[in-house]
């Protein structure tokens, strides 16, 4: 199983309103990176590249699920290792050119002016995460930063649940997840929160909308509903 390492910079405010921001495809707008990084480990297995459609159509956690739509089958042990060593390896070269999604910084700013504390939990490497956030200089929004360290591929749940138990002062129930995933719908749930999900990333509004919660186009939106949900 994955484990989230983490680096704390303060605390929350308590009973105020928290948001958990996802990272990759929410905060960060990577999908050109994410959808070569992804044709060029299907081409390690012989698989058809993807476009971005068919990706948010049909992806999924576990990674090694989605895989299996496209296969027919799951990824034996070894091809696993393979398709994941080449994904990282290509996203980490081609990411550098992504940027953060439009608007980010003005509304990290205005929530933390709110009173109200925010903080991220991505399944992308901690030691890689940690200099992302500082070198855009958005670090001082954030009472704590959470990122994967070990084996790739897992679900957010277990994560969700330590990463709310780690921040001082915030209880779940005033806790809204904002991400691009399905994944980040269940793992809100799972750890008793709320959330809200951005059509931005790496899943179609489709399937987003079969998780039952608030579905939006853009992060303005998605900070909105977020204070709706808290209100």
């Amino acid at each position: 199983m994955s484990v989230v390492a983490c680096t704390f910079f303060g605390m929350g405010n308590s009973g105020a309103a928290h948001i958990v921001w996802d990272w990759n495809g929410t905060l960060f707008h990577d999908n050109d990176a994410v959808i070569g990084a992804t044709n060029a480990a299907f081409a390690e297995l012989g698989i058809e590249p993807i476009t971005l459609d068919r990706y948010r159509a049909l992806y999924c956690v576990p990674v090694p699920k989605f895989y299996e739509r496209l296969l027919g089958r799951l990824p034996t042990d070894d091809e696993w290792a393979v398709m994941d060593e080449t994904f990282h390896r290509y996203y980490t070269e081609h990411s550098t050119v992504c940027g953060l999604a439009e608007g980010v910084p003005a509304l990290l700013a205005d929530w933390a002016a709110g009173g109200r504390s925010q903080s991220i939990l991505s399944m992308y490497g901690h030691e890689q995460l940690v200099p992302l956030v500082r070198g855009f200089g958005i670090e001082p929004h954030f009472i704590r930063v959470d990122g994967r360290t070990g084996p790739s591929g897992g679900s957010k749940a277990e994560h969700m649940v330590r990463h709310l138990a780690a921040l001082a002062g915030v209880r779940p129930s005033r806790v809204v997840v904002i991400g691009d995933a399905a994944d980040d719908a269940v793992s809100a749930r799972h750890a008793g929160a709320q959330a809200v999900l951005y059509t931005g990333g790496s899943h179609s509004r489709a399937s987003l909308e079969g998780v039952g919660v608030p579905v939006v186009d853009t992060l303005r939106e998605a900070v909105a509903e977020a204070e709706r949900l808290v209100a």
